[in-house]
């Protein structure tokens, strides 16, 4: 399968590379986009499993997460350059809901059949319940909320604060987490970590991250500007876009990490991967992308739709009833699963 994923990248960037400068059509250079940023996310998620193994499970999952959301990040951007506001908060709602449904239920189900009961820890079980409710319960609805007596510039003040609290929150959060409280948080699965040996090397893994991300930030440019014909060919909305397809392509390498651990019965990393890029999105990404935008054209302020925020709701409280007790099965994961179906088609409709 590695196999397969190099031989994409090698063939579809350069297809990508000649398609952008012969101007092929919308549709091939969307199916060329997607398929070569998957490839890509691919190759990234073999460095950052190496560089886990070498870190142990919570540094691992933080960096599969972290350079996961780099993908959805430099899409985000290249969105805002283009004035795209409503499909970069499509995919922050996409991101959020993907992950806590769609990957942790994947993992939750696909390791559940091969192991009867899968355990993770209990006490990141309960510090990510905590932060869930604060990023998608009260920092995302708050703006909501007051913006509706506030204008334009109001919103967008009211959004700035609540950005620079929520990005600083996220910091303390891993200073907390791997610094001064690290021995709350040592993973059952540490030791099995280490006895592995890594694909590559650390200075092998930094050197393809980076080129990996500088070639998702090329293929991005071009797979924004392939958006508004492909809705309007398909009948998509921005809502439908920004939700389904660039939160799956943008998380892709995430997605394919977490469901790998899983099945290894390492249900540490798979969770860290799927709920702390969550917690990275709505607390990191999402603040990020608001002080971005006042570099752009179009400021975006950090105010979601209603279906947006139940959407998000919904799935931060019915993922913490879920995982609170530390324990997973294939039918928690069938249940997060058939949650994330139900909402992909009410956005599709919508």
């Amino acid at each position: 399968m590695n196999r397969v994923f190099t031989i994409i990248v090698f063939i579809g960037v350069p297809l990508v590379i000649a398609g952008s400068f012969l101007h092929w059509s919308s549709l091939i250079m969307f199916m060329l986009c997607c398929v070569s940023i998957i490839g890509l996310s691919a190759i990234m998620g073999r460095a950052t499993e190496s560089l886990a193994i070498v870190s142990g499970p919570r540094i691992g999952g933080l960096l599969n997460a972290t350079f996961g959301n780099a993908v959805e990040l430099i899409i985000s951007i290249f969105s805002l350059k283009a004035g795209l506001v409503g499909i970069v908060l499509a995919s922050l709602t996409g991101s959020v809901i993907g992950n806590l449904l769609l990957v942790l239920g994947l993992s939750f189900f696909l390791g559940g059949l091969k192991h009867k009961r899968q355990n993770f820890s209990l006490v990141d079980a309960r510090y990510n319940a905590g932060l869930l409710v604060f990023a998608i319960v009260v920092a995302f609805m708050i703006p909501e909320i007051f913006s509706q007596g506030m204008g334009e510039r109001g919103t967008i003040r009211l959004s700035i604060g609540i950005s620079i609290i929520m990005i600083a929150l996220y910091l303390a959060g891993l200073f907390f987490k791997l610094v001064t409280h690290r021995g709350f948080f040592a993973g059952s699965d540490k030791a099995d970590a280490e006895e592995e040996v890594p694909e590559w090397t650390k200075g092998k893994s930094i050197i393809v991250l980076l080129v990996a991300t500088l070639a998702v930030a090329f293929v991005s440019e071009n797979l924004v500007h392939t958006f508004e014909d492909i809705g309007a060919r398909f009948g998509w909305s921005e809502l439908f876009i920004g939700v389904i397809i660039v939160a799956i392509v943008g998380n892709a390498a995430e997605h394919a990490s977490a469901l790998m651990m899983a099945f290894k019965n390492k249900m540490d990393v798979s969770v860290e991967i799927a709920v702390g890029s969550t917690l990275q999105v709505a607390m990191f990404v999402a603040p990020a992308l608001v002080l971005v935008s006042l570099l752009m054209p179009e400021q975006m302020p950090l105010v979601f739709t209603v279906p947006e925020l139940v959407a998000m709701a919904t799935a931060a409280l019915l993922t913490i009833m879920i995982s609170i007790d530390g324990e997973s099965n294939w039918f928690e994961g069938l249940t997060l699963l058939a949650a994330y179906l139900i909402m992909g088609i009410g956005f599709y409709f919508l």
